[in-house]
């Protein structure tokens, strides 16, 4: 059912999809029946394959583009979400759902429990990460779309993201990561427990049950205060507070709010509190806790179900889920063979620069998307030389055309082997006159079709700063890790 308009440049459906039958969480316990709010950006193609999943984060919930009639602000992704940008609606059909144990329109602790008529409130089992990824499982099948172009989270939305890739390997293509873990850790777990410990130490708690009443505000926005330090690098808020007083003709020597750095965090947890459950913030903060994809100790085993391409972003200031975490996911992938791929924010914003570097993320999500071809920077007239050919010779045709490869053809014209400048510099100096000393033979191809970032893995994987482009042992072209790292430096100072 319909719920709101939304006042933007694409068609946004937005509504309520109620699941009758009831659902068994992780934990045994079930919840009667659910409802899952959710939004949709685009339009999906004939065969539904053009979806892409948006996972949110902690706080966040189905509403990530466009304006409801009476906002000033946009969903919270709007910077990626729409025409032309990275998810680019006038290609992708994109879905957002708030997640399981939310408190904007999905089933949560604020519901109401049909077999009691009253608010769930603490009664409401506890939820895991798993638990909100088979209810968005649901969605999906209520609208018939059982392959995913790309599953894309940050922070807790790319747990989410990680589970949805492992859980369902085969609806899942692509899946792109930001600023996430694959496990909580200890610090993490800790900033969680603090901040729950504020919830529930608020008088007005009063274990959960508070609807109707006066809510523990006080604690829901301490809680807020804290997580929000932790999305802020020590850089952004120096350079946004440094030591400036709210006012500097108070008395230094009191107790009462004076940095304006104190008076900002006063903002935030008030404002929190406007829009968001103190007991959906005790049950989502413990599903993040619980979040541990390792498999009998092993983060390799854990995520070796992924079969998805991936791509996981880590940003520089980053200290609440550090680019090594992010690495530690990228690293375990491809033990077991899957392509993942690394990239960086460079940003002092901190942990939340996944919500506001649009430059960056669109250039890093719409070429991982919809990558460049290598037919797009392939040299396409190549230099050449023949099985026959000497070193001396070989050596004047690199000259002669300023190359750094040279792929040596065979009597049929089909690709043999390869030259390079080291090859030459080599035989100079080790004084070696038979050509065929030289030659590598294992020549490493790509086809003009794939990714310029297939290009980059294989160059990395293979330690060589050449591909020779081929179609069916016949030569095309070349591609080199100067013209990539042009193309790159080109790419990037666009966004700039």
């Amino acid at each position: 059912m319909t719920r709101m308009s939304v006042r933007s440049p694409w068609i946004t459906e937005t509504g309520i999809y109620h699941v009758s039958e009831p659902f068994k969480l992780e934990s045994g316990q079930i919840l009667p029946e659910i409802d899952i709010a959710y939004e949709v950006y685009g339009k999906m193609n004939k065969d539904k394959t053009n979806v892409i999943l948006v996972c949110h984060a902690l706080t966040g919930d189905a509403h990530a583009a466009g304006y409801y009639d009476d906002a000033k602000k946009p969903g919270w992704w709007d910077i990626i979400i729409g025409p032309h940008k990275a998810l680019d609606t006038e290609q992708y059909c994109i879905i957002c759902s708030n997640v399981l144990g939310g408190c904007v329109g999905t089933t949560g602790p604020a519901s109401i429990n049909p077999k009691t008529e009253r608010e769930y409130a603490a009664t409401f089992p506890v939820i895991t990460i798993g638990d909100m990824v088979r209810a968005q499982h649901l969605l999906l099948c209520h609208l018939k779309v059982y392959q995913l172009c790309a599953v894309v989270g940050g922070s807790m939305g790319g747990m989410q993201a990680l589970d949805w890739a492992i859980r369902y390997p085969e609806m899942v293509k692509k899946l792109i990561v930001l600023a996430t873990t694959a496990r909580s850790t200890p610090q993490q777990i800790a900033f969680n427990a603090i901040g729950r410990r504020a919830i529930q130490g608020d008088s007005n708690w009063n274990d959960g049950e508070y609807y109707g009443k006066e809510r523990p505000d006080k604690g829901l926005s301490i809680a807020r205060m804290i997580g929000h330090i932790t999305y802020l690098s020590d850089h952004a808020m120096e350079e946004k507070f440094g030591r400036a007083v709210k006012n500097k003709e108070q008395e230094p020597y009191a107790l009462n709010a004076d940095f304006q750095v104190e008076s900002y965090l006063d903002y935030q947890g008030n404002r929190f509190c406007e829009r968001f459950d103190p007991n959906s913030y005790l049950y989502i903060t413990k599903a993040v806790d619980l979040f541990d994809l390792t498999k009998h100790g092993s983060l390799v085993e854990g995520l070796a179900p992924i079969i998805a391409r991936t791509l996981a972003i880590g940003i520089s200031s980053d200290w609440l889920y550090p680019p090594s975490q992010v690495q530690e996911i990228v690293a375990a992938i491809r033990m077991s063979g899957t392509h993942a791929e690394y990239s960086e924010i460079t940003s002092r914003y901190g942990h939340d620069a996944f919500l506001l570097e649009a430059g960056q993320l669109d250039y890093l999500i719409s070429s991982f998307l919809a990558p460049k071809r290598v037919s797009d920077i392939m040299m396409h007239h190549v230099a050449f030389i023949n099985e026959r050919c000497t070193i001396s010779e070989a050596s004047q045709v690199m000259v002669q055309n300023t190359a750094s490869h040279l792929p040596v053809l065979n009597e049929s014209g089909t690709i043999s082997g390869i030259v390079t400048s080291w090859d030459i510099a080599k035989a100079v100096a080790y004084n070696i006159s038979n050509f065929d000393e030289i030659i590598t033979r294992d020549v490493v191809t790509i086809s003009p079709d794939e990714s310029i970032q297939e290009a980059v893995f294989r160059m990395k994987k293979y330690d060589i700063s050449g591909l020779v482009v081929s179609c069916d042992g016949k030569l095309l072209g070349i591609v080199t890790s100067d013209g990539v790292s042009e193309w790159m430096t080109l790419q990037k100072s666009s966004f700039s």
